[in-house]
């Protein structure tokens, strides 16, 4: 298990990321508001997978890192808060979109949607930098297996990112009706999404080696 305060972190930090959206977010509301709540709901099931993928790769090649090469994860933190800036660049340049601006989109049969779902997931840097960026962070040798502590924080991003898409997939209609009526709502929220994403990016940055 991971040190408590660690796990405590990672949860907070995996919560802000969910809650910035991205490529994942952008596919579940469009669909949600296109072909119904439940079409948002299996096509999260696809991109639940897309995270298990990722979690399990990550953390047995984390394993192997940690073990063999233990400063070598700084140039993947260094990439990660570069990537994090841009992301936070793209959410605030002049035109820039919100995620609510939905884009039509055809009418799927449910494999499909889960399929297109975990494609969505396998191929969205947000979640790669999450994993190889963010997570070896929060990880502390001294607190034993490295495989068991990296697998505790890959689950525990994946409970609370399925918790915030899942809700948001419910609720995208009304939210995307709430921000239609209200233009200057939408430039608040992009302007606190390119916010957080800088802070993570500098809070990665910056961050010490453990």
């Amino acid at each position: 298990m991971p040190d408590i305060s660690n796990w405590l972190a990672f949860g907070l930090v995996a919560l802000g990321m969910a809650l910035t959206p991205g490529p994942n977010m952008v596919y579940l509301i469009s669909r949600s508001i296109c072909q119904g709540a439940a079409a948002g709901l299996v096509s999260l099931g696809g991109v639940a997978l897309g995270f298990v993928v990722y979690m399990v790769c990550t953390a047995l090649g984390i394993t192997v890192l940690f073990l063999a090469v233990p400063y070598a994860y700084d140039a993947l933190r260094i990439g990660g808060a570069i990537y994090l800036l841009y992301l936070a660049w793209q959410a605030v340049k002049p035109g820039a979109r919100s995620p609510f601006h939905v884009r039509d989109l055809p009418q799927d049969s449910n494999p499909r949607l889960f399929v297109m779902g975990f494609l969505t997931s396998l191929f969205n840097p947000k979640i790669a930098v999450i994993y190889l960026s963010l997570l070896p962070q929060f990880i502390s040798l001294e607190h034993g297996n490295v495989l068991a502590q990296s697998l505790t924080l890959g689950f525990t991003q994946i409970a609370v990112s399925l918790s915030v898409n899942a809700l948001v997939a419910v609720t995208a209609g009304t939210i995307a009706g709430f921000f239609a009526g209200r233009p200057a709502w939408l430039v608040i929220q992009r302007w606190l999404m390119g916010t957080v994403l800088a802070g993570l990016a500098m809070r990665m940055a910056m961050e010490a080696r453990r």
